[in-house]
């Protein structure tokens, strides 16, 4: 699928299932309790909120990854709720971020036990220019390795979605021949017209926050997860471009159902 149609489809995409938006609406009201709470100035209201908060986290992003997988597959269909896959599928997702997100903490970490003794040896003889200068450094390596992580991480998502499979998403060295496959260009440029595209979207409807109250909720429970659903849905098309190739050689020892899910032959 070549760009164009690939974005034109993925915003489109929501409202080809308006019957189903309600269900993805009403996932995003249990994070507008807590703001609900804090402009009541209810703190009950805003215990509850923290509640919702945490079944949200066990509930959304395995919802989002439903939508991935759909759009791996080029299905226009929006995933129906269903509690059990939801919150198995967002510990999955959770667990993957957690994984992907090691050594870039350690390398966080590592330059913070590093910048110590260095920058008080530096800031004591008042060598305040070579401080930042190493501090910069640092701080540029940080955001280099989170960055390549975290473009791992958004592969790595869609393979989960695609073989439905923990253990594959966490092969680093395929996630890197997946973005092989699609092409950094490609990549590149996806993310920067649906960046821009999404950003004009989300600029042109933040009028709606000058509404009193009512606009906040409006923002956070309709304009965000719609968003959110256009965004993980062109994951799911861009990956579909690799699909085929899958097919013919990645997966001969796998078989797809009906599901969606796969398993291995015996």
């Amino acid at each position: 699928m070549d760009l164009t149609k690939l974005v034109k489809n993925s915003f489109k995409y929501p409202f080809r299932n308006i019957k189903k938006l309600p269900i993805l609406f009403l996932f995003f009201i249990l994070i507008a309790i807590i703001p609900i709470g804090m402009i009541s100035n209810n703190d009950y209201v805003v215990a509850i909120g923290v509640i919702a908060f945490f079944l949200f986290i066990l509930l959304v992003p395995g919802y989002f990854l439903s939508i991935v997988k759909l759009g791996s597959s080029q299905s226009a269909m929006m995933p129906s709720f269903n509690l059990v896959n939801n919150i198995y599928d967002s510990i999955r997702v959770l667990s993957l971020r957690i994984v992907y997100m090691i050594i870039p903490v350690l390398v966080f970490l590592i330059s913070l036990k590093t910048l110590g003794p260095i920058s008080r040896d530096l800031i004591y003889n008042f060598r305040i220019n070579e401080f930042f200068a190493i501090f910069g450094l640092l701080l540029l390596l940080i955001l280099i390795v989170y960055i390549i992580f975290e473009c791992l991480l958004f592969f790595a998502k869609a393979r989960l979605a695609y073989f439905n499979s923990l253990e594959e998403a966490l092969k680093i060295n395929k996630v890197i021949e997946d973005i092989r496959r699609i092409g950094i260009v490609n990549i590149i440029k996806w993310l920067i017209i649906m960046a821009i595209l999404l950003n004009v979207v989300t600029f042109a409807s933040s009028f709606v926050l000058a509404i009193p109250y009512v606009g906040l909720l409006i923002y956070i429970c309709i304009l965000i997860p719609t968003l959110e659903s256009i965004a993980n849905y062109s994951l799911g098309l861009l990956y579909s471009n690799i699909v085929q190739g899958y097919d013919n050689a990645d997966l001969r020892d796998l078989k797809k159902i009906e599901s969606g899910k796969y398993y291995k032959l015996k």
